[in-house]
């Protein structure tokens, strides 16, 4: 931790920031795809507490995973798993290649330990991605979720055409696939999650998984929805009741957020999704909402600022089942997920 804060870092944040990211992606593809270089990622990671525990009828190895956008084309899933991660978050994919919004558009915080992104789910189309997908082995030490997003230029009314194309291709591969339609840089697409569009879009996907689970011979897949954190209480209560309606799976709290309240650095009023430290009370509020007026009956995966064990105990300790980062990665570096799971107290 200290070797990559203070000289891996200081490299890599010379760099504009979404090449950095770029690269460090490469390396680790690298690692992944050879024997020298799997023993490398273990030796870094060093020890990895394993503590399963089921979600949605699914065997975790661990309570901790990382979060989508990280690895948009599936291309490093199982290096990531070799760092500890006991599940990983793909995508977001779309049904077509999608360049998404222009460079630079990927900033760092410093000073908050945060970043904005308007990445706009850039990526090669789905295609390219069940490519890798078929690739990863079918026995593997890591659970495997899909994220799933409507193409930028399709209008809100034919959304649903959109996330179905995306699951009928992964469906067979992924062991979950979460519902993106909280990222604040597709336009209009937050607007998926009102009652209406959103009882009709989870009805309609869980009637095609039922149809897919048979047609692929598969069990059916977990569906989780994920969601914004600037939802108003009784917003939020609209989703839940669709969401207990439509036998979602779970749920995954949050997404970035657009409220720049307190932030320091003079990069506070880039456009776009803001992630890192200024989000976690916030994203650990709304799985404190969600596990409470739920009793329970849907599970969270809980996300937005953990950057160490603190962070996640207080989302396990608001009813989390499981949570995720991305953004503390950035900061802290490769070992923080066999960290985080080495200094958390399992007891939640």
């Amino acid at each position: 931790m200290a070797m990559y804060k203070h000289l891996i870092y200081p490299l890599l944040a010379r760099m504009e920031a979404e090449t950095a990211h770029e690269r460090t992606l490469t390396a680790l593809e690298m690692a992944q795809n050879s024997a020298v270089g799997r023993f490398f990622l273990r030796l870094l990671a060093g020890r990895i507490p394993q503590q399963p525990i089921t979600v949605a009828g699914l065997t975790f190895p661990n309570v901790l995973g990382m979060a989508a956008g990280f690895d948009k084309e599936v291309r490093i899933a199982q290096g990531l798993a070799l760092l500890g991660f006991g599940h990983v978050e793909v995508g977001t994919l779309t049904p077509r290649p999608q360049a998404g919004n222009p460079r630079p558009r990927i900033f760092r915080l410093r000073e908050d330990e945060a970043l904005i992104n308007r990445m706009g789910f850039p990526n090669a189309g789905v295609s390219a991605a069940v490519a890798r997908l078929k690739t990863l082995p079918k026995s593997r030490n890591f659970v495997l979720g899909v994220s799933v997003g409507k193409q930028k230029e399709t209008p809100l009314a034919e959304a649903t055409a959109d996330y179905k194309a995306v699951m009928r291709d992964v469906y067979k591969y992924a062991d979950y696939l979460a519902i993106n339609i909280s990222s604040p840089n597709t336009p209009g697409l937050r607007e998926l999650q009102g009652g209406d569009y959103l009882g009709h879009l989870l009805g309609t996907l869980q009637a095609e998984g039922e149809a897919l689970s048979a047609e692929c011979g598969v069990a059916k897949r977990p569906l989780f929805l994920k969601i914004a954190p600037d939802l108003s209480t009784a917003e939020l209560d609209q989703i839940l009741e669709a969401a207990l309606n439509c036998g979602v799976a779970g749920m995954i709290a949050t997404n970035t957020t657009l409220n720049r309240a307190g932030l320091a650095s003079p990069l506070a009023q880039e456009v776009g999704g803001l992630s890192g430290r200024p989000l976690a009370e916030r994203s650990t509020a709304v799985i404190a909402h969600i596990a409470r007026e739920t009793g329970g009956r849907l599970p969270i995966i809980g996300v937005g600022g953990v950057q160490n064990a603190a962070d996640a105990r207080a989302k396990l300790e608001a009813g989390a089942s499981l949570i995720q980062l991305y953004t503390g990665l950035v900061y802290a570096g490769p070992r923080l997920p066999s960290q985080i799971l080495r200094n958390l107290d399992f007891r939640f």
